[in-house]
């Protein structure tokens, strides 16, 4: 049975509540970023003392980003399980699930006894519980950015699509806020009970964001999808085996972006406290300082993709990556409290926010709707899980071997070139629509 709906009727569906539809998809993304970095904060200044304890202090650092990686790993495993379900079932049902799972698994870190209460168990329940946040956070993103683009208007995707990507820098002000906080008690009862109030403050923004989201409608690029009979079975293998370019574009769009972000981040705060001796409190400071304006220069960025494209902005922040790689570290080196906080205020702005605005409506509009929360989320995510989880590791490998940055730099330079070739083969979606007529005839079935 053919069904036919126009785009006149879609666009009307999608434009009422826009405002709240984007509310409730920012919301559970402020959460998930928030659950992911807290453990990040606390992985480059608490975990190896207190998981990792009978090691050598460089080797506890390393085994505590370690765990902090390992939920990158998951991510892609977490975006192709979900990823089936959100093609399958709908958006807004796996959304829930998510936002919940990465919740409890943050909640549960925070009661986790330590090495010195459990031994083993300690890092072995850690390192458990951030393979669960790694999953939850692996089909959330995809999620929350098809339930806004799909109810989008058409010249406005960028913008709406971007505020998705607001809950980032959200997250990450308030991960380190709380961790500024509870830094500044004395020490003792930072390591005994002080780090732990980040993470159990997951629990109270769980409540919240379930709350808002429990009054989500399904997208109408899904029902339309659904209502044509092309939910495909297998969306996850529809996808790589018909889709292959948009996952490999969407996988090196990302890497670039992801390594600078996660460096600065985790690697940064590690390196300048542990090496040039400056305080953590500057170090998240300056941070939660970038993180802030980014929630103004993310959606400006976004509705500058609706203007000028989606490639221009890539091509803009790889253009700052590849000058920025190596006096980045050269100004950090310096020590200076006011050359360290600009410099991290405008790494993390252009050299992050640049590429990161627009991949929340670019992704997913690289796949057709019977297989896009699969396609932006895996891409995504595994991207995610080279650049962000390993970037930081080899960081800390190369700077402890050749006592210096210059080998980071030269990896910020190679991941920019490879993002570079994924723009350049990228095709400019700004115009494209998000339904195709009937692609998918022939080999769906009704869900």
């Amino acid at each position: 049975m053919s069904i036919s709906i126009s785009t006149n009727a879609l666009r009307g569906a999608r434009t009422p509540g826009m405002g709240a539809i984007a509310l409730a998809g920012t919301i559970g993304t402020i959460i998930e970023w928030y659950d992911f970095l807290v453990y990040g904060t606390a992985a480059a200044l608490v975990f190896n003392r207190l998981f990792f304890p009978n090691v050598d202090a460089r080797i506890g650092t390393l085994a505590a980003l370690g765990s902090f990686a390992v939920g990158f790993l998951a991510r892609p495993v977490g975006a192709a399980i979900f990823g089936h379900f959100g093609d399958r079932v709908g958006r807004r049902s796996m959304l829930m699930v998510t936002m919940v799972g990465m919740g409890a698994a943050t909640a549960a870190i925070g009661l986790l006894p330590t090495y010195a209460a459990i031994g083993i168990w300690a890092p072995v329940l850690l390192v458990l519980l951030r393979v669960l946040q790694g999953l939850a956070l692996g089909g959330e993103w995809g999620g929350a950015s098809l339930m806004v683009l799909e109810h989008a208007p058409s010249r406005r995707r960028g913008l709406f699509g971007s505020l998705v990507q607001v809950g980032f820098p959200i997250g990450l002000v308030l991960a380190s806020t709380m961790f500024w906080l509870v830094s500044m008690l004395p020490d003792g009862d930072f390591r005994a009970w002080g780090w732990r109030v980040p993470f159990l403050l997951s629990i109270v923004l769980v409540a919240v964001g379930a709350f808002v989201r429990a009054r989500l409608p399904e997208t109408p690029v899904f029902q339309t999808t659904r209502a044509r009979g092309e939910i495909v079975r297998r969306p996850f293998f529809e996808m790589i085996l018909r889709s292959p370019r948009g996952f490999l574009t969407a996988t090196g769009l990302k890497l670039s972006e992801v390594s600078w972000v996660y460096l600065l981040t985790v690697f940064a705060v590690v390196y300048c406290t542990g090496k040039l001796g400056i305080s953590k409190s500057l170090m998240l400071n300056a941070i939660m300082l970038g993180a802030l304006l980014e929630l103004v220069t993310i959606p400006l960025f976004g509705h500058l993709s609706d203007v000028f494209g989606r490639r221009s902005l890539y091509f803009a922040g790889i253009a700052f990556t590849v000058v920025f790689a190596f006096p980045l570290f050269w100004l950090l080196d310096t020590g200076t409290p006011w050359v360290v906080v600009p410099t991290m205020i405008v790494a993390l702005n252009l050299g992050h926010g640049l590429m990161f605005a627009p991949e929340s409506t670019y992704f997913p509009e690289l796949f057709g709707a019977h297989v896009r929360y699969s396609g932006a989320s895996f891409g995504f995510q595994v991207a995610a899980a080279i650049g962000g989880g390993i970037a930081p590791l080899l960081a800390t490998a190369l700077a402890s071997r050749m006592g210096g940055t210059a080998g980071v730099s030269v990896m910020l330079l190679l991941l920019a070139l490879l993002t570079l070739i994924a723009t350049l083969s990228a095709r400019e979606t700004r115009d494209a629509p998000l339904i195709e007529p009937g692609h998918a005839a022939g080999r769906s079935v009704r869900a």
